[in-house]
């Protein structure tokens, strides 16, 4: 919980403790609500019961895997690109998240985005693999380009997102491991 330096007004973000990610956030100008979150928290109340208690609050679509399961981090990142591409006012993203998700060779690995380009991984944060070089661009009220790496050789340009996915799916690498933990160092 932290106090806005400029005006009145009460932030809150909760994070999951082994990668920091935010699993609620929100702000207010009312402190009784910040306390509200903050007991509900305190009793141990499971976070989907947070935004009952305090309205303000959203849930990022992240979730905490305390065992670093990367088959649960996988789940809890495609999770959040969903939640967050509903509630962006760009179609062509949520178009692109949602078909991604539809394809299963794509769903298997760890998404991340940059620049809103849908990028995949088969380690987890906080040391993403270099392994998976397909990315997907999204256009405003235009098509998708396919790309070999963030701003690599393009593959093309397709009318929807589906086809996005599908020519992405098809210039995966042959034989991609299973999803690891991506640790910072040595274990």
């Amino acid at each position: 919980m932290s106090a806005s330096h400029v005006e009145r007004r009460w932030y809150v973000r909760g994070c999951e403790r082994d990668q920091g990610l935010a699993l609620i956030e929100g702000d207010t100008v009312d402190l009784a609500q910040v306390a509200r979150v903050a007991q509900t928290w305190h009793d141990g109340a499971p976070l989907t019961e947070i935004p009952k208690a305090a309205s303000f609050v959203k849930l990022t679509g992240w979730f905490e895997v305390p065992d670093r399961d990367p088959a649960g981090l996988v789940e809890s990142e495609w999770r959040h690109l969903r939640t967050e591409a509903a509630e962006v006012d760009w179609p062509e993203y949520h178009a692109l998240v949602e078909a991604a998700y539809a394809e299963p060779k794509l769903r298997r690995l760890y998404p991340f985005t940059s620049h809103w380009s849908l990028r995949f991984s088969t380690s987890t944060r906080p040391s993403l693999s270099r392994d998976v070089l397909v990315c997907l661009h999204p256009r405003r009220g235009k098509d998708y380009i396919v790309t070999m790496g963030f701003t690599g050789q393009e593959l093309g340009e397709t009318a929807t997102a589906e086809e996005a996915v599908s020519l992405a799916a098809r210039n995966l690498p042959a034989h991609l491991d299973a999803v690891r933990y991506g640790a910072a160092g040595p274990s």
